[in-house]
């Protein structure tokens, strides 16, 4: 049986989803005319997850620490994101 590092993948999932929720927020600021701010703010874990995972995926060394972060972090804005945005658009205006 092969043996299969689940630490890689999930490391590598994180990195895509991501990079890839990144590219959407720009998408929606640029041509949907989302607010700009608060989606960039609330975007900025994924870009921070994307480009420590971008390292390590170079160095080929994963982390479980990554994963769990990552995972728990990524489930929570993506739980609370509407309220978020909406709250962080009332404090800038």
């Amino acid at each position: 049986m092969p043996k299969t590092n689940f630490k890689a993948i999930i490391s590598k999932i994180i990195v895509f989803y991501s990079v890839f929720y990144v590219v959407m927020k720009l998408i929606a600021i640029l041509f949907e005319d989302a607010w700009a701010l608060p989606n960039l703010i609330i975007a900025l874990p994924f870009l921070l997850f994307a480009i420590i995972g971008g390292l390590l995926m170079k160095n080929d060394n994963f982390s479980w620490v990554y994963v769990v972060v990552g995972i728990l972090v990524i489930s929570a804005i993506r739980f609370y994101e509407a309220r978020w945005v909406i709250e962080l658009h009332e404090y800038f205006n």
